[in-house]
């Protein structure tokens, strides 16, 4: 949905853009090709906007300027696979998907993960992108003002990049931090759901939405979760600043509010398990269960190599408690902020 999103501001800033369906995607492009409208966004897509099924890449990518991913965090490798005859030095390259990667003994941002799977002669001359930030499909494709950064290590690349995407409502900044960039946009998947847990208690006692509810626990979770993903970002090498800007604050407030992510963590909020929240959501793309359970190997090694302290992520021990172990919501406040 995202993918087909971003083709929005693309083709309003005059380009022509062609949309790649994966495997998954048949259904999606056959309606496109037939009506015209995303079934799923609701929207009716510009005619300079050629949707292809994933056996047309080839054609589409025929005389392509840039190349953007869109894939979830689970397909990234195979979309590697897929685009890279495709990619060139002069063609840049750059991605939605959120997510994080542990192979054992590192963690690794996915633009890395990208680059390394790409043929040797062109990891050195390719540096991925990503484009992190507040910003849900269904208003972006109705083009709500968004404001969003894109990341990556090569300079020269942002700003081509950047001027290609930015339009009057879909607003874009530059950064060369993509450590810190990615690792916020991934983990607010993850805490997006924690703070969503008190919409989920509180009706779960019987009440409704309202001024008074669980306000209260909910932002005290929020303020938690930028201190850690701060934490975080500074153990790999980003910059902490990072966690209270757009892709830190700015993405974690749109996920919990906006997202699927917080529907799911009010289901477990509610007490169901995750069995019973995970059917409730119909089949929608959990990122959060991916990223806890990435999470809870990379930061084990972390600990024991003196990377970060012990008792330093609470809050998303917890989380990892609860998606990973069966354990109930049970917010361990008393271990926040130092305890």
């Amino acid at each position: 949905m995202m993918g087909s999103a971003l083709c929005v501001p693309l083709a309003d800033g005059g380009h022509d853009v062609r949309l790649v369906g994966t495997h998954l995607d048949e259904a999606i492009i056959a309606e496109l090709k037939r009506t015209g409208t995303h079934p799923k966004l609701d929207v009716r897509l510009a005619e300079s906007i050629k949707p292809y099924g994933i056996d047309e890449l080839g054609a589409a990518m025929d005389g392509a300027e840039v190349i953007a991913l869109g894939v979830s965090s689970a397909g990234i490798g195979w979309a590697t696979e897929r685009i890279a005859p495709h990619v060139r030095a002069d063609r840049p390259l750059f991605m939605i998907t959120k997510g994080l990667d542990w192979d054992g003994h590192r963690l690794r941002v996915l633009p890395d993960v990208v680059r390394d799977g790409l043929p040797a002669p062109m990891r050195d001359r390719v540096q991925p992108a990503a484009v992190a930030g507040p910003c849900i499909a269904g208003e972006l494709a109705r083009r709500v003002p968004s404001c969003v950064v894109v990341a990556g290590r090569d300079a020269a690349v942002l700003k081509r990049i950047a001027a290609l995407i930015r339009t009057d409502y879909y607003h874009v900044w530059t950064s060369t931090d993509v450590v810190g960039c990615e690792t916020c946009a991934a983990l607010k998947n993850a805490y997006a759901m924690a703070i969503a847990f008190g919409e989920g208690m509180h009706e779960q006692r019987g009440g409704a939405a309202g001024s008074v509810a669980m306000h209260n626990l909910e932002s005290a979770i929020f303020a938690q979760s930028v201190v850690e993903m701060g934490r975080i970002v500074a153990a790999l090498g980003g910059a902490v600043d990072t966690a209270v800007a757009l892709a830190g604050v700015g993405d974690l407030d749109v996920t919990t509010n906006g997202g699927r992510t917080g529907r799911f963590g009010r289901l477990l909020g509610l007490g169901l398990s995750l069995v019973e929240a995970v059917a409730r959501m119909e089949g929608a793309t959990l990122e959060c269960l991916e990223i806890i359970a990435v999470m809870r190997a990379a930061t084990m090694a972390m600990a024991q190599r003196g990377e970060l302290g012990a008792d330093a992520l609470p809050l998303l021990d917890h989380l990892a408690e609860v998606v990973l172990d069966g354990a109930p919501v049970a917010v361990p406040l008393g271990r926040f902020f130092g305890g």
